[in-house]
């Protein structure tokens, strides 16, 4: 078993979007040069992510949906759902390579190839919604990523770590009414979606298994750390999951432009390092972790850095 496989494809730069849009190509280029300026690039077992096909997107996203997704992107350069949601014509392979890096990491993970998982790829998925493309997302990678390892290995508990700035409402939406899927999420409020007040907290079946930890904006490592020290600790170990999921979002980093949190590079380590002593306690340290946002080019590169140096060595 290796520590960590990361999962890549060149494919995830040709999601092309228009000058000035903070969720561009060079984010991928600054965390690789960073990484490889640092000589951890090198010291990564690196997988190509391969592409998802229908019947995998289809336990989330309506054909319908998937189908528009696809001809828009042809047509590109296009937006679509929302403004700020842009597609090219790369943007449907490097969506489905993000997708179907994911089913490969599950694989690993549960099959023990791996103990976690790492996919550095775009475009992010949390905000996407099953027939809706949101706040930079198109599919919704996580979840998809979910149902497989549910579907796929049996899988009858799984928790989702979103500590991205913004609430994960997609991922949210798509888990609401589950008992099966315990979905935790740090985020500034109020902030875009403007979902993700601490009373959403599930319905039907799934009454209590949405936990939102609403943080007002300048809150940084301390508070951040306290809550997954405190009561997410509490509930993951309660629940007991057979995997974790992280939307490893660095946008709550102190200079990012779309957040107004103070999270530091080495507070992003602790992050994951305080996640990884619980995985170690419930699912044998079994994680997979998806990039979601981060814009300041400096800081996402540095605390992608700290991340993957807590899941190749395990938490300290």
């Amino acid at each position: 078993m290796v520590p960590l496989t990361l999962y890549w494809s060149p494919d995830f730069l040709n999601h092309r979007v228009s000058p000035g849009h903070p969720e561009s190509p060079s984010r991928l280029e600054a965390v690789r040069k960073g990484l490889e300026a640092a000589g951890q690039w090198d010291r990564l077992v690196l997988e190509d992510a391969r592409p998802a096909v229908l019947d995998e997107l289809l336990a989330v996203h309506p054909q319908g949906y998937l189908l528009r997704l696809e001809e828009a992107a042809g047509n590109g350069p296009a937006t679509i759902d929302s403004p700020d949601t842009e597609l090219s014509p790369g943007s449907w392979t490097a969506a489905l390579k993000v997708a179907g890096a994911g089913f490969q990491a599950v694989d690993a993970v549960i099959g023990g190839a791996s103990r976690t998982a790492f996919i550095l790829g775009r475009p992010p998925g949390h905000h996407a919604l099953p027939a809706q493309a949101m706040g930079f997302c198109l599919l919704a990678n996580v979840a998809l990523a979910v149902e497989y390892a549910r579907n796929r290995h049996g899988l009858e508990r799984v928790a989702v770590i979103d500590w991205d700035v913004h609430h994960g409402n997609g991922t949210q939406d798509i888990f609401y009414g589950s008992d099966q899927v315990l979905y935790i999420s740090l985020h500034e409020w109020p902030l875009f979606p403007g979902t993700g007040a601490a009373e959403e907290k599930g319905m039907g079946r799934g009454r209590g298994f949405t936990l939102n930890f609403p943080l007002a904006a300048g809150n940084g490592d301390s508070e951040y750390l306290g809550i997954l020290e405190g009561p997410i600790a509490e509930a993951l170990l309660n629940f007991r999951p057979e995997l974790i999921f992280i939307s490893a979002g660095f946008d709550a980093h102190e200079n990012d432009p779309l957040g107004h949190m103070n999270v530091t590079t080495g507070g992003f380590g602790e992050l994951s390092s305080c996640v990884g002593k619980l995985a170690a306690e419930v699912c044998s340290g079994r994680i997979v972790s998806f990039l979601e946002g981060g814009y300041h080019l400096g800081g996402l590169a540095e605390s992608v850095a700290a991340h993957l140096k807590v899941l190749a060595t395990g938490p300290s």
